[in-house]
């Protein structure tokens, strides 16, 4: 992508942990200059000030772009300390703080609002983005070109959609790496050693996702590609597409429960 425009203005990135350091890392990369970036963090990683990163220091008065990547939490205490103005790009990277939020501590500035999921930290997430009412074309595609450094992007069409995109792909990679957890431990139950059960849960479920998001199929006509009719494959399926004590149930039951604490931080 073409970073004159902040490399020229600047970029401040407040919270470089492991979300805005996995964006840091993905814009190194892209060719932003990191003389034209500017951290603000508590914990600094070491490596910042050796790259020629500003840290900690004098702020641009009128920077290109500003990324908050702080912990919702946090943000009572960060908004009030920044102050941009219209010329300044502004997006959010925490779950449940709402544009309105950001429009009360940024009245003039564009806002976009995300939602990346932790796979960002290896190129492999998916962002959700959507941008309030003084946010032009030209601010969403910059801000998809800054979320891209860590994966997939897709733009959303209300903000009210952003409470289940963060129930079902920001909170997603926990529900799998549980189901890891719970597939390693049924193996075990069967007689694997639990290290070896562990390899081939882990194995077993990053092939299949890869597989899902390679192939150009329905996840369902996958699915049916492995089940023979009578078999192994049937007899599991039984269980853990029941109704009523499957997976999908329980599924839906998760993300609501995600999505409706999602909303609960938004007030």
């Amino acid at each position: 992508m073409d970073f004159s425009q902040i490399n020229a203005r600047g970029l401040v990135l407040v919270g470089c942990g492991r979300m805005g350091g996995a964006l840091l890392d993905g814009w190194l990369k892209a060719g932003l200059l990191a003389r034209a970036v500017h951290v603000i963090d508590p914990k600094p990683r070491p490596d910042l000030s050796d790259l020629g990163i500003s840290v900690n220091g004098d702020l641009p008065a009128n920077p290109a772009v500003l990324v908050i990547a702080v912990k919702p939490q946090m943000m009572a205490d960060v908004l009030p300390r920044l102050s941009v103005g219209a010329g300044t790009l502004v997006i959010s990277v925490a779950a449940g703080v709402t544009i309105a939020g950001y429009e009360a501590a940024f009245p003039q500035a564009p806002i976009v609002r995300t939602m990346p999921n932790t796979p960002a930290a290896i190129g492999q997430g998916i962002t959700a983005i959507i941008g309030n009412a003084r946010t032009s074309a030209a601010d969403l595609d910059l801000a998809e070109a800054l979320m891209s450094a860590v994966g997939r992007v897709v733009r959303l069409e209300a903000e009210s959609q952003m409470d289940a995109v963060t129930a079902l792909s920001g909170s997603g990679p926990a529900y799998v790496f549980h189901m890891i957890e719970a597939m390693a431990a049924a193996g075990a139950a069967e007689g694997l050693s639990p290290a070896l059960s562990l390899a081939l849960a882990r194995a077993t479920v990053a092939g299949a996702g890869a597989l899902a998001v390679s192939a150009d199929e329905d996840p369902a006509v996958l699915r049916e590609n492995v089940t023979s009719p009578g078999g192994t494959t049937a007899a599991g399926l039984r269980e853990l597409m029941d109704a009523e004590r499957g997976l999908p149930p329980l599924m839906r039951r998760t993300v609501a429960a995600a999505a409706e604490r999602g909303r609960e931080l938004g007030k």
